[in-house]
């Protein structure tokens, strides 16, 4: 999706200095990017969806994020930057995880809210004026966008740092 969006971008950008090349784009030209990304879209929706419904009648979504306290974040988030961070039981989110997967939830509701107020500015007037407009409810659907790849880019790196914690990531438990 991110790669469609980049494409969709590039057609008209918001930030002078960034620009995304060919060979990490998706779609090679507007009306293939928007193909794409708008397909994509709804298995984005789907999936989210689902699992906050299936979290939520499972109790699993309470479960695995709360409690979460500031004490237990800024003391695991002191051992995180330290690299003194317990990983033992890998099936328990440490509350620097809990708070990354709650600010995971609350930005997939930004980019989705975001992309329909882009999407069907007429059709979501409401929407539109809660981000600003649709100039801002663009930045705001980029730099969701750009916490979520943030979010996969941390994975990728723990998955080097903790090599057996990628069953735990895919299996999510």
């Amino acid at each position: 999706m991110c790669m469609s969006g980049w494409q969709v971008y590039e057609a008209s950008p918001l930030f002078a200095v960034i620009r995304f090349p060919a060979s990490i784009t998706l779609g090679g030209w507007l009306g293939g990017a928007l193909l794409w990304h708008f397909a994509v879209m709804w298995i984005l929706v789907a999936n989210f969806v689902a699992y906050l419904v299936l979290g939520a009648f499972t109790g699993r979504l309470r479960q695995t994020m709360f409690p979460l306290s500031i004490r237990a974040l800024a003391t695991d988030l002191a051992a995180a930057l330290r690299g003194k961070l317990s990983h033992g039981d890998l099936s328990q989110y440490n509350a620097v995880q809990k708070l990354a997967y709650l600010v995971v939830l609350a930005d997939i509701a930004l980019v989705v809210l975001s992309g329909l107020t882009i999407w069907k500015p007429v059709q979501f007037p409401v929407l539109r004026t809660l981000l600003g407009g649709f100039d801002n409810a663009r930045i705001v659907h980029f730099a969701a966008m750009s916490v979520l790849v943030g979010f996969l880019a941390i994975h990728v790196v723990m998955v080097a740092l903790v090599p057996r914690s990628l069953l735990t990531m895919i299996r999510g438990r």
